[in-house]
């Protein structure tokens, strides 16, 4: 199984879209905004203005099975030029026949009607022009593999070279080419979760919660995560045979298999948590359930925090409030992760909440960098040397945590004004 050199070529675009193309189970949903679907018009009617001989419009992957091409990469583009061809008049368009969800679908639907408010601004002789340019002078580098996995390696390295990606569509790619023996329907539901989740959501979720989290508690910088650190997240794969990937498998098996078996009263009346933040994750399917259940758990812990708290003591018109509300967010899940979101009890919130919010009194602007210094002891301003994450990830016991005794913080003036309502619930709780 190899790159096709024989298909490994430039072809113009209608001899691509006049290919068998097929949407495999794990494409995500056309998504391609009114802007992008806008600026592909632009760009090739203008191309076209110009009579430029070729334009071309980058490289698409296709994964070919028997006489059937997948498209792993350019999907979003293929299915736009589908639309604005279509909207020429060229309605022989495999690949708007293909099974579409509905997020897709309502998207299609909006471009194309962008794509008809523009197309009958011109004239009759000139959409036919137009349309012959986009069949015969456009084109696209076209790479063809007869293996799935080798397919999603082209995609990563061209799209690393090129636009970047966001690291979650990364990590995407890498474990599904660790899901080769699961069963096909299972992969298609684990994807189609993956898929329908707010991908914006997601990148927060890893480069703001997971990302960081991951690495205060060991002492280490939580700032930066790109595609250059994604590894932290690849987690132990099938193939590993060394003594901590076996103990972690087959942990990993054994907590599935007890609760998809029944509970176990030896141990537990209740489901156990499948994931640890502190543990690594097991490459290929996990890390899919992993990501969901921690977007769930964060979306319990910002409900929990808008139950017991008013809109005054959780302040969010600057961005540094945005900052401290995430740090206290993370020290909650950080906390949940370890004892369960029943732990979270009124006292383990004050605690976490004084040492969140102590920081917005004492400084006048917070950034990243402050977040970050801050949940590894390092400030100087404010609780040094008191490293949060890694004293919760070695507490036996949740009350524990009422142990650590927080600095008062060196309040300013203009602050106890500026954020009164979270300046008199400090003092309330800790009686300053």
């Amino acid at each position: 199984m190899a790159l096709l050199q024989n298909e490994l070529k430039i072809t113009k675009i209608h001899k691509l879209l006049g290919m068998k193309l097929a949407l495999p189970s794990y494409q995500r949903p056309y998504r391609w905004s009114v802007k992008s679907t806008n600026t592909l018009f632009l760009d090739t009617y203008n191309a076209y203005q110009e009579g430029i001989e070729e334009y071309r419009i980058g490289s698409v992957i296709l994964h070919k099975e028997d006489e059937i091409y997948n498209v792993v990469d350019g999907q979003q583009r293929l299915t736009t030029l589908s639309i604005l061809l279509y909207c020429l008049g060229e309605e022989d368009q495999g690949l708007l026949r293909e099974k579409y969800n509905q997020l897709s679908n309502d998207v299609i639907v909006i471009n194309f009607e962008i794509l008809s408010k523009r197309i009958s601004e011109l004239s009759e002789d000139e959409q036919s022009k137009y349309k012959q340019y986009l069949l015969e002078h456009c084109s696209a580098v076209q790479i063809v593999t007869d293996s799935e996995q080798e397919a999603f390696q082209f995609f990563d390295s061209q799209n690393s070279r090129g636009k970047e990606l966001d690291p979650h569509d990364l990590l995407k790619s890498y474990h599904l080419r660790e899901m080769d023996n699961e069963d096909e329907q299972q992969k298609v539901r684990i994807i189609n979760d993956w898929e329908n989740a707010n991908q914006d959501d997601l990148n927060v979720l890893f480069k703001s919660y997971l990302f960081p989290l991951t690495q205060w508690y060991k002492g280490k910088n939580g700032l930066g995560y790109s595609a250059n650190n994604i590894d932290v997240f690849k987690g132990i794969k099938a193939a590993n045979v060394f003594n901590y990937a076996i103990y972690h498998k087959a942990s990993n098996l054994f907590l599935e298999q007890f609760n998809a078996n029944g509970n176990n009263e030896l141990l537990t009346s209740k489901a156990l948590n499948q994931f640890q933040l502190t543990q690594p994750l097991i490459a290929g399917r996990r890390f899919f359930h992993y990501t969901l259940h921690y977007g769930k758990q964060l979306e319990q812990i910002q409900n929990l925090i808008n139950k017991v708290h008013t809109k005054e003591q959780i302040p969010s018109r600057r961005s540094g409030d945005l900052y401290i509300k995430q740090l206290y967010e993370c020290a909650l899940l950080f906390f949940a992760d370890r004892f369960g979101i029943e732990s979270l009890s009124k006292g383990v919130m004050h605690q976490l909440y004084s040492w969140s919010y102590s920081l917005r009194l004492t400084m006048h602007a917070v950034y990243p960098q402050t977040i970050n210094k801050y949940a590894r002891g390092k400030h100087e301003r404010l609780n040094k040397d008191l490293d949060l994450f890694s004293e919760i990830s070695d507490m036996n016991h949740a009350e524990e945590l009422k142990l650590i005794v927080l600095e008062q913080p060196d309040t300013e003036s203009n602050n106890k004004k500026k954020y009164k309502a979270v300046y008199d619930l400090l003092c309330e709780w800790n009686r300053w």
